[in-house]
């Protein structure tokens, strides 16, 4: 038995290792692709939740919510999103962002910070809770999101 012990805990050492650098590697293209795929679609849908208010009944904790969704996203990093590889290729779909996005960073960097400048001024209206104010800044956020997509999204 004893015998046995010193090789068996010897594979069970290289197998955690083994995993260990396995779940250490980077993600494929499509991976990121799908990531970054869904992180949009939760923006749409955290959109579509504060124009459904602003439109209609004002609701000012479901206002809060996803205008605090929204801002985590926008301060979350999601530059990491793009990493080089992930110009072209298939996530859930065909990407559809243009490869200025790639090549041109100081003018994807300024779309960026505008982005989190105004999705952080839309979390700060909306817990204020004036619905005509949050109407207007999130007009301001929805203005970010065109000039982004005019500039680095392919159109559809």
């Amino acid at each position: 038995m004893k015998k046995l012990v010193k090789p068996l805990l010897a594979i069970l050492l290289v197998s955690a290792a083994s995993s260990a650098a396995i779940a250490q590697q980077a993600p494929k293209p499509e991976q990121v692709i799908k990531w970054r795929q869904s992180v949009y679609q939760t923006l749409a849908w955290y959109n579509g939740r504060i124009k459904a208010n602003v439109d209609g009944t004002y609701n000012k904790d479901d206002v809060v919510r996803a205008a605090n969704g929204i801002a985590a996203i926008a301060n979350s990093g999601l530059g990491a999103l793009y990493p080089a590889g992930t110009e072209t290729g298939k996530g859930w779909r065909e990407t559809s962002v243009k490869p200025e996005l790639f090549t041109d960073g100081a003018k994807a960097g300024e779309a960026a910070r505008k982005f989190i400048t105004e999705a952080n001024e839309l979390a700060k209206v909306a817990n204020a809770g004036d619905a005509a104010a949050v109407k207007v800044q999130f007009g301001k956020l929805g203005a970010t999101c065109k000039g982004c997509h005019d500039d680095f999204r392919k159109k559809d």
